[in-house]
Protein backbone atom coordinates (compact mmCIF):
# COMPACT_ATOMS: atom_id res chain seq x y z
CA UNK A 1 0.00 0.00 0.00
CA UNK A 2 1.11 3.69 -0.63
CA UNK A 3 2.13 6.01 1.95
CA UNK A 4 -0.26 8.42 0.38
CA UNK A 5 -3.17 5.57 0.84
CA UNK A 6 -2.36 5.42 4.71
CA UNK A 7 -2.22 8.55 5.36
CA UNK A 8 -5.73 8.97 3.80
CA UNK A 9 -6.70 5.99 6.30
CA UNK A 10 -5.36 7.58 9.33
CA UNK A 11 -6.80 11.20 8.74
CA UNK A 12 -10.27 8.93 7.91
CA UNK A 13 -9.68 7.25 11.20
CA UNK A 14 -8.83 10.28 13.25
CA UNK A 15 -11.76 12.89 11.74
CA UNK A 16 -14.19 9.50 12.75
CA UNK A 17 -12.92 9.26 16.56
CA UNK A 18 -13.29 13.16 16.65
CA UNK A 19 -17.03 13.38 15.04
CA UNK A 20 -17.43 10.51 17.41
CA UNK A 21 -16.07 12.11 20.44
CA UNK A 22 -17.46 15.80 19.89
CA UNK A 23 -21.50 13.83 19.55
CA UNK A 24 -20.54 12.42 23.00
CA UNK A 25 -19.59 15.34 24.42
CA UNK A 26 -22.72 17.35 23.19
CA UNK A 27 -25.12 14.25 24.53
CA UNK A 28 -23.78 14.57 27.73
CA UNK A 29 -23.14 18.07 28.28
CA UNK A 30 -26.57 18.86 27.22
CA UNK A 31 -28.88 20.16 29.44
CA UNK A 32 -32.46 21.40 29.87
CA UNK A 33 -35.25 22.46 32.34
CA UNK A 34 -38.91 23.67 31.87
CA UNK A 35 -41.96 23.18 33.83
CA UNK A 36 -45.48 22.64 33.15
CA UNK A 37 -48.63 22.56 35.21
CA UNK A 38 -52.56 22.37 34.26
CA UNK A 39 -55.74 23.02 36.19
CA UNK A 40 -59.36 22.55 35.87
CA UNK A 41 -61.20 26.17 36.36
CA UNK A 42 -64.55 26.23 37.29
CA UNK A 43 -65.96 22.54 36.76
CA UNK A 44 -69.04 22.23 37.11
CA UNK A 45 -70.71 20.93 40.46
CA UNK A 46 -71.52 17.23 41.09
CA UNK A 47 -74.75 16.52 42.40
CA UNK A 48 -75.98 14.24 44.51
CA UNK A 49 -79.90 13.35 44.63
CA UNK A 50 -81.28 13.14 48.04
CA UNK A 51 -80.47 9.74 49.87
CA UNK A 52 -83.63 7.25 51.10
CA UNK A 53 -83.43 3.93 53.08
CA UNK A 54 -83.09 0.35 51.22
CA UNK A 55 -84.94 -1.30 53.65
CA UNK A 56 -86.84 -0.90 56.74
CA UNK A 57 -86.18 1.41 59.74
CA UNK A 58 -87.35 0.57 62.32
CA UNK A 59 -86.36 2.18 65.81
CA UNK A 60 -82.99 1.61 67.37
CA UNK A 61 -81.80 0.21 63.80
CA UNK A 62 -79.84 1.12 60.64
CA UNK A 63 -80.28 0.98 57.59
CA UNK A 64 -78.73 1.59 53.60
CA UNK A 65 -78.82 4.85 52.05
CA UNK A 66 -79.38 4.44 48.35
CA UNK A 67 -78.26 7.86 46.64
CA UNK A 68 -77.75 8.72 42.80
CA UNK A 69 -74.76 11.47 41.66
CA UNK A 70 -74.82 13.02 38.74
CA UNK A 71 -71.15 14.25 37.06
CA UNK A 72 -71.77 16.81 34.08
CA UNK A 73 -67.62 17.26 33.78
CA UNK A 74 -65.71 15.52 30.85
CA UNK A 75 -63.69 14.21 33.59
CA UNK A 76 -63.86 11.57 36.37
CA UNK A 77 -64.54 13.24 39.68
CA UNK A 78 -62.77 12.35 43.23
CA UNK A 79 -65.54 12.52 46.47
CA UNK A 80 -63.71 11.90 49.34
CA UNK A 81 -66.36 11.63 51.64
CA UNK A 82 -70.29 12.17 51.76
CA UNK A 83 -71.67 14.41 54.88
CA UNK A 84 -75.13 14.90 56.17
CA UNK A 85 -75.98 18.75 54.18
CA UNK A 86 -77.24 20.26 57.28
CA UNK A 87 -78.59 23.30 55.46
CA UNK A 88 -81.33 21.09 53.45
CA UNK A 89 -84.73 19.65 54.74
CA UNK A 90 -85.26 19.63 58.18
CA UNK A 91 -81.31 19.40 59.88
CA UNK A 92 -80.16 16.87 56.49
CA UNK A 93 -83.39 15.37 56.67
CA UNK A 94 -86.35 15.52 55.20
CA UNK A 95 -89.94 13.44 55.34
CA UNK A 96 -92.82 12.40 53.50
CA UNK A 97 -95.98 15.04 53.34
CA UNK A 98 -97.80 12.20 55.09
CA UNK A 99 -95.66 12.36 58.03
CA UNK A 100 -95.61 15.38 58.65
CA UNK A 101 -95.71 15.23 62.68
CA UNK A 102 -93.29 12.97 62.16
CA UNK A 103 -90.12 14.86 63.88
CA UNK A 104 -86.94 13.83 62.43
CA UNK A 105 -84.38 14.50 65.56
CA UNK A 106 -84.12 10.61 66.16
CA UNK A 107 -82.97 9.95 62.80
CA UNK A 108 -79.13 10.12 62.47
CA UNK A 109 -76.42 9.66 59.41
CA UNK A 110 -73.18 8.47 59.41
CA UNK A 111 -70.72 10.70 57.48
CA UNK A 112 -69.10 8.12 54.90
CA UNK A 113 -65.63 7.92 53.18
CA UNK A 114 -65.94 4.33 51.53
CA UNK A 115 -62.94 3.48 54.08
CA UNK A 116 -60.62 6.55 53.36
CA UNK A 117 -60.42 5.97 49.79
CA UNK A 118 -63.49 7.69 48.61
CA UNK A 119 -65.48 7.28 45.14
CA UNK A 120 -64.65 8.42 42.18
CA UNK A 121 -67.28 9.12 39.69
CA UNK A 122 -66.72 8.61 35.96
CA UNK A 123 -67.11 11.77 33.72
CA UNK A 124 -70.31 12.35 32.15
CA UNK A 125 -72.50 10.06 34.82
CA UNK A 126 -75.80 10.97 34.97
CA UNK A 127 -77.46 8.87 38.10
CA UNK A 128 -74.60 6.85 39.32
CA UNK A 129 -75.82 4.83 41.91
CA UNK A 130 -74.43 4.43 45.30
CA UNK A 131 -75.50 2.51 48.01
CA UNK A 132 -74.01 3.56 51.46
CA UNK A 133 -74.33 0.72 53.99
CA UNK A 134 -75.64 1.47 57.21
CA UNK A 135 -75.56 4.77 56.61
CA UNK A 136 -78.81 6.15 58.15
CA UNK A 137 -80.37 5.34 61.78
CA UNK A 138 -83.48 5.61 63.72
CA UNK A 139 -83.18 5.94 67.46
CA UNK A 140 -85.06 4.23 69.59
CA UNK A 141 -86.66 7.70 70.42
CA UNK A 142 -88.67 7.12 67.02
CA UNK A 143 -91.96 8.86 67.54
CA UNK A 144 -94.87 6.86 66.56
CA UNK A 145 -95.98 9.26 64.21
CA UNK A 146 -93.04 8.37 61.92
CA UNK A 147 -94.31 4.75 61.60
CA UNK A 148 -94.56 3.92 57.75
CA UNK A 149 -92.70 7.04 57.03
CA UNK A 150 -90.26 7.88 54.18
CA UNK A 151 -87.50 9.86 54.65
CA UNK A 152 -84.32 11.74 52.56
CA UNK A 153 -81.31 12.42 53.70
CA UNK A 154 -79.34 14.99 51.99
CA UNK A 155 -75.82 14.42 51.18
CA UNK A 156 -72.65 16.66 50.79
CA UNK A 157 -69.06 16.25 49.47
CA UNK A 158 -66.96 16.36 52.66
CA UNK A 159 -63.06 16.66 52.46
Amino acid sequence: MSRFGKKTKFLAATVVVLVAAGAATAYWTTGGSGSASASVTNPDPVSIAPGSATGFLYPGTSADLAVTITNPNPFSVNLPSLVLDTGQGSGGFGVDGLHSACGVSALSYATQSNGGAGWTVPANATNWPLDLANAVSLSTAGATECQGASFKVYLAVGT
